[in-house]
């Protein structure tokens, strides 16, 4: 059982409670709450209740007085406390005394937060020496009565009697009351329980004799003070028993288990079975046979340790590998005894000789643990056909001091580069070249030039287009002559940002041959070959118009600067009596068409002549057509202005052509 607790009973004589009323059995004289808790307020307001305080002398409360510890509160005979006057400090508690002719009890009033003051609860309550209600001296003595806890029914049975308080025939206390102490005696009936499972330890292997693995306690419920919660602790089983039945000890008394065997039989190399299961067993009565037990299972791991380095499974190890080629060569083999899922079996590869290039990589596989030694640049056959190289392997994690690496923790790879037919090589690649967009026919741009790797083979290069997008080009297979076949266009589509991209192949004469692709870029110088062009070419205007202004016209041209703007607006040939129009320049790219005078509603084509700036420049003539249109009524009419007029001189130039046909 729980520890004993001693139980305190007031018993009153069956035949001095007959004087006694019913409603007297349920009052308790006193204060209903004793401690309250506040919070220190900013300031005590005056008249302004604090908290409400009930005391009841179970007799009607005739003449009740409150006394307060503090000369600035008084107990109202509702029972609110209040303050006198407005107070910041008055110390961390109050004490409210109340008492009538048949009763008094005191409360206490702590404030959180509160400040110190002086003076003393004697000082205070005066009334501690001057209290008119009479105060009896007990006579009564009562000896505790002990029962055993289990006890078999029938229940309730006596414990024993006595007279623990007396009254007289007016209720008044006379002696007493006189507590009762009963004590349960405990029987040890509660087995030692493990609480705290599962128990799992680690313990280094190589440990000296006596290193603490754990502490495994047990809980009894029965009574600390007694044997019946004594505990004694003790191994009853091993497994495995090997290499020693008793590998592991238990201090009895903490519970503390301990190796107890030699550093070298705790070689978790050599073990049967890394992992020991304890049964350990707590019994109180200190451990006598009369005792309860309770057992547990601690599992004990033997982690292990760097003590042995790793070993490459030869000393030499052999690769061949084609020139150009790259990837995972060989694999190269150790051993380790650790165990594998720890840093100190993992192994960590180093090249630390042979590897002046950074041609070859090592890295570590970490499912088998062996090194992956590739190629991650391509080797060449022309330059070396054999490599070597000096490989080291550690752990990832450090050694104990008594282990090193030796001689089996190096190895050397003898690497054999094989010749393959190595594909010829433009230089330079990209190659560039500048060149007029309007060179001739047949013109020679360069020569390009390839060069085969395969210096020790006696091949010949032959060369060919690959890519020409626009049929610009032409190679001679030979020599690699690279001339036009076309006009060269800088405005061409498949020019871009004024640069023409061709490809061409360089092929060898190997078995089978191989090939290699060289880049051309042109650069396409600009000439004034295009001539500008205006926009827009249609326009409407109302024929009453007052704003004789037309359309304002634009030109662009594709050429490059300095062949375009500034452009040069004209109109073509406009004769003295057909003289209506007008164009006049905004800017260097645009001007504005407008009217001398209204016109009747029709068509009318307006030759527009513009020029750019090129040298030498270029010119074109476009038709704008005009549509007079009649405006009333905020409507526009242009239907009948179907019917195209021209200007006079353009009906000339109608007129010969229609009589030059005839």
């Amino acid at each position: 059982m729980q520890p004993a607790t001693p139980l305190v009973l007031c018993v009153l004589l069956s035949q001095v409670l007959l004087l006694t009323s019913a409603e007297d059995l349920d009052c308790t004289p006193g204060f209903q709450q004793k401690v309250f808790h506040i919070d220190q307020p900013a300031e005590f307001i005056e008249d302004q209740a604090i908290l409400n305080l009930t005391f009841s002398d179970c007799k009607g409360n005739d003449k009740l007085h409150y006394e307060v510890s503090s000369p600035y509160f008084r107990v109202n005979t509702d029972g609110s406390l209040v303050a006198l006057r407005n107070i910041t400090a008055v110390g961390k508690t109050l004490f409210v005394h109340a008492r009538t002719p048949h009763a008094e009890d005191m409360a206490e009033l702590v404030i959180v937060g509160g400040k110190d003051i002086q003076g003393s609860l004697q000082d205070i309550f005066k009334f501690a020496r001057t209290s008119p209600v009479p105060r009896q001296k007990r006579s009564i003595v009562v000896s505790p009565i002990l029962i055993p806890e289990n006890q078999r029914q029938p229940f309730p049975r006596d414990v024993g009697k006595l007279f623990v308080e007396t009254v007289d025939v007016n209720g008044r206390t006379l002696e007493g009351p006189v507590p009762l102490e009963v004590i349960v005696i405990d029987q040890n009936d509660n087995r030692p329980i493990f609480r705290e499972g599962p128990y799992i330890g680690h313990v280094m292997e190589g440990s000296p004799t006596g290193t603490t693995v754990m502490r495994m306690t047990a809980f009894d419920a029965d009574d600390p003070a007694t044997d019946n919660a004594l505990l004694r602790y003790n191994i009853r089983q091993q497994t495995p028993d090997k290499p020693s039945p008793n590998m592991f000890y238990i201090d009895p008394e903490k519970g503390d288990i301990v190796t107890v065997v030699s550093p070298a039989l705790l070689d978790r190399e050599t073990l049967e079975n890394p992992k020991y299961e304890l049964i350990i067993e707590a019994q109180d009565m200190a451990g006598l046979d009369v005792g309860l037990t309770g057992t547990a299972t601690a599992t004990i791991m033997i982690d292990d340790k760097n003590d042995h380095s790793p070993k490459f499974t030869k000393k030499e190890f052999q690769a061949t590998v084609e020139e150009g080629a790259m990837g995972v060569i060989v694999n190269l083999t150790v051993e380790d005894k650790d165990d594998p899922t720890t840093g100190a079996w993992r192994a960590a590869y180093t090249i630390i000789n042979g590897n002046p290039g950074q041609s070859f990589e090592i890295h570590t596989n970490p499912q088998t643990n062996e090194g992956m030694l590739s190629v991650v640049k391509p080797l060449d056959y022309e330059i070396s056909a054999f490599h070597t190289l000096l490989i080291k392997v550690e752990n990832e994690d450090p050694l104990v001091p008594d282990v090193s690496y030796g001689s089996s923790s190096t190895a050397t790879v003898h690497i054999t580069v094989l010749d393959a037919n190595e594909s010829p090589v433009f230089y330079p690649d990209p190659m560039m070249v500048t060149k007029q967009e309007n060179i001739s026919v047949g013109s020679v741009l360069l020569t390009v030039n390839a060069t085969d790797p395969d210096s020790l083979q006696r091949q010949t290069i032959r060369y060919s287009v690959y890519k020409d997008p626009a049929g610009w080009l032409n190679i001679n297979p030979i020599n690699g002559t690279v001339d036009t076949t076309a006009l060269l266009d800088r405005e061409s589509p498949f020019v871009h940002n004024s640069v023409y991209t061709a490809l061409f192949l360089a092929t060898d004469s190997g078995n089978p041959p191989a090939t290699g692709t060289g880049t051309l870029l042109i650069t396409l110088e600009d000439v004034n070959d295009n001539a500008p062009f205006i926009y827009p070419t249609v326009a409407e205007v109302c024929d009453d118009a007052k704003n004789l202004s037309v359309v304002i016209l634009g030109a662009t041209d594709k050429d490059l600067h300095p062949n375009t703007d500034p452009f040069k607006f004209e109109i073509h040939k406009q004769t003295v009596p057909d003289k209506v129009w007008k164009i006049s320049k905004i800017n260097n790219t645009h001007a504005l068409v407008s009217l001398l005078q209204n016109l009747n509603k029709a068509n009318y084509h307006l030759p527009i002549m513009v020029t750019d700036s090129g040298k030498p420049p270029m010119t074109n003539i476009t038709d704008l057509r005009v549509q007079v249109c009649s405006c009333k009524n905020s409507k526009v009419d242009c239907n009948a202005a179907g019917a195209p007029h021209f200007s006079a001189a353009t009906a000339l130039l109608l007129s010969l052509f229609s009589l030059a046909r005839l």
